[in-house]
């Protein structure tokens, strides 16, 4: 299948000291689809991420963005080009949520934010449904609603891509429904979102694309039926059992 990738890896190796992470790493990740990261606690999948984004450097191989080099683009190029939503956010100041939004726009803001950046914040809060929360203090917030909260400040950065590691794993079950349903809704936009994610349920349910990582290297799963790749019962240790559903399929613990 012909796609339009818009980020390419190719031969890509990182480690910290003496450890390998990643070893001769080649992939490709398509524009304008919701791709999902798969693997074991520890086998790079963040690690993968921060690379993407910039936070790590890479000295073995080359990361392409719409074909340019990331090394090669200043930090204000990479943040139109590029967001990264961590694990968790450990609020510091007692900032009201409208500003912790408009800290998505730091890359652009010289002196003081101008109409064009509250203009991107206001659109931001209005996509994910927050608006109501603007002059609530974040660290008041519920777990879920700080994740809404910095999804929103990632999408009034306005990047192309958005990278997010395990924008779902602290959730109840009602808030990952609906931050995945937003995400998809964000694909159907125009956005491109690579995300890790823990819960084959929700990965094959809702994401477009599937790369697993193990064993330092990093395999795309392009196949109409990706459930049926043997990596997944690798990634999972065996312990699940598959269930079709509504044509896709979903997993259940294996009670033996």
């Amino acid at each position: 299948m012909k796609t339009n990738n818009i980020i390419e890896i190719t031969n890509l190796s990182f480690g910290y000291r003496n450890q390998q992470i990643l070893k001769e790493v080649s992939v490709a990740f398509p524009a304008n689809e919701f791709s999902v990261i798969l693997g074991r606690n520890g086998s790079g999948k963040s690690t993968l991420l921060r690379l993407i984004a910039g936070l790590l450097p890479h000295c073995k191989g080359a990361i392409r963005i719409n074909g340019i080099e990331l090394n090669n683009l200043s930090s204000a190029h990479r943040a139109y080009l590029v967001g990264f939503l961590q694990q968790s956010h450990k609020p510091v100041f007692p900032f009201t949520v409208k500003d912790v939004v408009l800290t998505g726009r730091a890359a652009f803001i010289g002196y003081l934010p101008t109409k064009e950046d509250h203009i991107a914040v206001d659109d931001a809060m209005e996509r994910t449904a927050i608006t109501h929360l603007q002059s609530r203090l974040y660290t008041e917030l519920s777990g879920g609603e700080q994740q809404l909260v910095m999804l929103t400040r990632l999408i009034a950065q306005q990047p192309d891509i958005l990278l997010l590691d395990e924008p779902i794993s602290h959730l109840d079950y009602n808030n990952q429904i609906h931050i995945i349903k937003l995400i998809k809704q964000l694909v159907n936009d125009g956005f491109t979102i690579i995300s890790v994610l823990h819960d084959p349920n929700m990965a094959f349910l809702f994401g477009d694309r599937f790369f697993f990582v193990d064993d330092q290297k990093v395999y795309a799963d392009n196949s109409s039926e990706p459930w049926k790749s043997p990596l997944i019962h690798k990634v999972f240790h065996n312990s699940i059992v598959p269930v079709p559903h509504a044509g896709k399929m979903l997993f259940i613990p294996s009670l033996q």
